[in-house]
């Protein structure tokens, strides 16, 4: 009879494999294999009902089947877990005593037996599939967290135990009662700090450093407790005390002189401790008498001050001080007005706080005291001439006449039009003009003549649209009579003034009006431009000679001319180079020789750009050869033209590097003179002929032969020739 199996123990494990499981069942006698799903594993026959199995490697399920010489057993089912994957953990760090949640993320947490922080086991919920929550034992340093379940164990993921806070110190460790007062917390661990409290209320802060924190007290009272808490707990706590803010209640006496130096008792509350003691914002020389009086002597002031007590709780409320001097009245601006009053006057002087009173003639007046020395009033209905006072707790002024003077009235404008620019001159017709102050187009004051009380003269400012023309005299302002700008743009000047017949240059125009130009030209040719603004066009000046009328056009008209003048520049005449040989990888700086060199713009050789051109005056302008070939033709550019490649020595020759290939004799006395020939290639332009260091005489015959004379010598020297070209390959000359 074939065996049977009854049960797995466990029935499940781990992908890899490598676990032990307990078969049960009967007829294991003579097993020759244990299976799961196609897969041999090892195993052990522990007796006829029992065997156990490593499980081998596999996924998803397999059926386990025992194979004994009776035959093969019925199967049954063994899960294969996939081992879990953690990929987070929030928070990843916290307080070295533990006890914080720490929530895991991950994936294949169904079914998790241990999670552990390091080596130590912690306490778990298994949220889901992808989500435990653990309780962080207590640790230090940085550890791995793990999460074992039937499929294995995780990947680690590091946490770390942070050391609580020590907090050792506060400054300043006391402050008002209202808060607001910047405290520095001395200590460590404040890293990564999210609370300061003081007591049990949050406070605003900032973490300077490892060792510093600057918060801002909040309200409070009394003595209060201190702490830092960060991921690493909270600290200790250090006292902070809120002590009250000053009330001050009387000042006896409330009013002293200018000059100050009298004594004044200050009485109210919370004294104790009082650093500044303030009249306005200046600091006075005090005593505390008591915890509810200070005496201080008055420094000089003037007006109406308001005293402040200071100590560690805050400022106190202010407390009025009134230092009083008799007013003098010493100006009215304007010191005339209509008739029918309103019209605000600038009453000027000294003395006027705590003024009472202002009177036109008999008459009050509304006012505002705008300092001591100054007052605002608007002046009542009147007639004729009377006399302005002001009246203060120190008496009444002298008085200043003011004169009440009738409203003009505008009647007609001569012309009621202009241009936008302005600068015509309209005749303003009416009455009552004498004095006139102000004319205004719209907003815009104008220049103006009185010819007579009926008749002003003005000169329209700039400006767009309908505006309304009004005068303005000692009597008021008229009513508004209409003016009508009509746009057309005005060119005042060019920037610069004149330019090289080749054009291309950038000028700037300055006016009126050019907003929405269409058109700006250079006599009869248009320019390319932009404009800037309402004021101002760059244009690129197109060739032309002579000079020329510059105009700009908008839709409202062509403005004004403005002259331009082209200039003539000549076009440079090279004489000669120096050098006038160099070699074809250029390189070389090449001096050129000439006339009206200044301005040089661009040098050629047959067309190519020379690098590093430098003009050194109207003759003479230095440059690097470019790359070339041959014997070519150097040309200068200026914005004058480019140079006649006929006229001078303009030719450049590119000369290739010498080579060697013989020398006959290749051996001579060490007395030197040994007639040698020495053949190659290049050779037409050999400048110097060296054997080793030393210089030989020589003679170019041909570009593949040059005969040298060789100097005294010793031993075997390089013989190497020298040309424009650069140096050639060495060949061995031998001394005997």
């Amino acid at each position: 009879m074939p065996p049977v199996i009854s049960a797995l123990n466990p029935a499940q494990g781990p992908e890899a494999g490598g676990n032990p499981v307990v078969i049960s069942g009967v007829g294991f006698v003579g097993v020759t294999s244990v299976r799961f799903g196609a897969n041999n594993a090892t195993y052990t026959v522990l007796s006829t009902s029992s065997i156990r199995a490593v499980a081998p490697p596999g996924v998803g399920q397999a059926i386990v089947r025992v194979t004994a010489p009776s035959g093969s057993s019925n199967g049954v089912p063994y899960v294969y877990v996939a081992a879990p994957v953690l990929t987070a953990l929030s928070p990843s760090q916290g307080p070295a005593v533990g006890g914080n949640q720490v929530v895991l993320t991950g994936s294949g947490f169904t079914g998790a037996s241990v999670v552990r922080f390091g080596a130590v086991s912690a306490v778990f919920t298994v949220n889901s599939a992808t989500q435990i929550t653990a309780t962080a034992p207590a640790g230090s340093g940085s550890v791995s967290v793990t999460v074992t379940t039937p499929g294995g164990t995780s990947n680690g993921v590091p946490y770390v135990y942070v050391a609580a806070p020590v907090l050792t110190a506060l400054s300043p460790s006391q402050g008002p009662a209202v808060g607001g007062n910047q405290v520095v917390l001395t200590g460590s661990g404040f890293t990564g700090a999210s609370v300061v409290r003081f007591g049990a209320v949050s406070a605003v802060f900032t973490v300077n450093s490892a060792t510093q924190i600057t918060a801002t007290a909040p309200a409070g009272s009394g003595s209060v407790s201190v702490t830092v808490t960060t991921p690493g707990g909270t600290s200790n706590g250090v006292p902070y005390v809120y002590v009250a803010a000053p009330v001050l209640t009387a000042l006896s006496p409330p009013q002293g002189p200018e000059a100050g130096g009298n004594q004044v008792v200050l009485t109210g509350t919370g004294f104790t401790g009082a650093t500044v003691v303030r009249f306005g914002a200046v600091p006075a020389v005090f005593t505390v008498n008591s915890a509810t009086q200070i005496t201080a002597t008055a420094p000089a002031g003037t007006g109406s001050v308001s005293v402040t007590v200071t100590t560690p709780g805050g400022t106190s409320n202010g407390v009025p001080y009134v230092y009083v001097a008799a007013p003098v009245l010493t100006a009215l601006s304007p010191p005339q007005g209509p008739a029918v009053g309103g019209n605000q006057v600038v009453l000027t002087g000294s003395g006027f706080t705590g003024a009472t009173v202002v009177r036109f003639g008999a008459v009050s007046a509304v006012f505002t005291v705008n300092s001591a020395t100054q007052i605002t009033a608007t002046a009542p209905a009147g007639s004729g001439s009377v006399s302005v006072s002001v009246t203060t707790p120190g008496g009444t002024s002298n008085g200043v006449p003011y004169v009440y003077v009738a409203a003009p009235v505008l009647t007609a404008l001569s012309p009621p039009q202009g241009p936008e620019a302005g600068g015509n001159q309209v005749v303003l017709t009416g009455t009552g003009f004498t004095g006139a102050t102000v004319v205004r187009f719209g907003a815009v004051p104008a220049v103006f003549t009185v010819n007579s009380a009926t008749q002003i003269t003005a000169t329209a400012p700039a400006g767009s649209g309908s505006v309304s023309v009004t005068v303005t005299t000692p009597g008021g302002t008229s009513n508004g009579v209409p003016y009508v700008y009509v746009a057309t743009p005005v060119l005042y000047s060019l920037v610069p003034g004149q330019g090289p017949e080749a054009g291309g240059n950038q000028v700037v125009l300055t006016g009126t009006g050019f907003t929405g130009a269409t058109v700006v030209r250079f006599g009869a040719v248009p320019a390319v431009f932009t404009v800037n603004s309402a004021t101002q066009i760059t244009a690129t000046a197109p060739a032309g000679v002579g000079s020329v009328a510059v105009t700009v056009t908008t839709p409202s008209g062509t403005s004004n001319s403005v002259t331009y003048a082209y200039t003539v520049t000549p076009a440079p005449t090279l004489t000669d180079l120096d050098p006038h040989f160099g070699p074809t990888g250029g390189g070389n700086t090449v001096t050129i020789f000439g006339t009206n060199l200044t301005g040089t713009t661009a040098v050629n050789f047959d067309g190519q750009p020379a690098g590093s051109v430098v003009v050194v005056s109207a003759n003479q302008v230095t440059a690097t050869a470019p790359p070339g070939t041959g014997t070519v033709v150097v040309t200068v550019t200026n914005p004058g033209g480019t140079s006649d490649p006929n006229i001078g020595n303009p030719y450049y020759t590119y000369v290739a590097q010498p080579a060697l290939t013989s020398l006959v004799p290749d051996t001579g006395p060490t007395t030197g003179g040994t007639g040698v020939t020495i053949t190659g290639t290049e050779l037409t332009y050999t400048e110097q002929v060296f054997f080793g260091a030393t210089p030989a005489s020589f003679a170019a015959v041909s570009d593949n032969i040059v005969l040298a004379t060789s100097p005294p010598g010793a031993g075997s020297v390089p013989v190497t020739v020298q040309t424009p070209g650069g140096t050639s390959n060495s060949l061995t000359f031998t001394y005997q």
